[in-house]
């Protein structure tokens, strides 16, 4: 079974997001992790707006490339340009950079969760879209 990896910055966020989407809508031909180039915690609101949909992601949790050294990645998404440009761990492997916006930067400053949340929901859809035509860049 092919592995594939989606790493962001701190694998907080997006890269769990696209790992709960990969999880709900792979047919069991991959395995998917998520990471980060370090390790800031599963965020609420992206935990909140994935239940929405479904996803419940709560049992991941942040790691970064160095908890999963052991593992060979055959796909490696890099899903923001920080991780894209951290990203000489995998010389061998196959990497695609595919960005999106960073949520909680998106959503600095604002005051409701409501407004908070339909930021995090405009990414997660935007992640799921690509998801759903990962196959044309395995």
């Amino acid at each position: 079974m092919k592995k594939i990896l989606f790493l962001c910055t701190g694998n907080s966020c997006r890269s769990q997001m696209a790992e709960g989407w990969a999880n709900a809508l792979s047919e069991g031909e991959f395995v998917f992790y998520s990471a980060g180039t370090q390790k800031d915690g599963l965020n609420p609101f992206a935990v909140r707006v994935m239940k929405e949909v479904g996803i419940d992601i709560t049992h991941q949790y942040s790691k970064t490339i160095e908890d999963l050294k052991n593992i060979t990645m055959d796909h490696v998404f890099t899903i923001c340009s920080d991780a894209h440009e951290k990203c000489p761990f995998f010389p061998s492997k196959k990497v695609t950079h595919v960005g999106f916006e960073d949520p909680p930067k998106l959503a600095r400053g604002m005051k409701s969760d409501e407004d908070i949340l339909n930021v995090y929901r405009k990414i997660r859809d935007e992640i799921k879209t690509f998801i759903v035509s990962i196959h044309q860049y395995l």
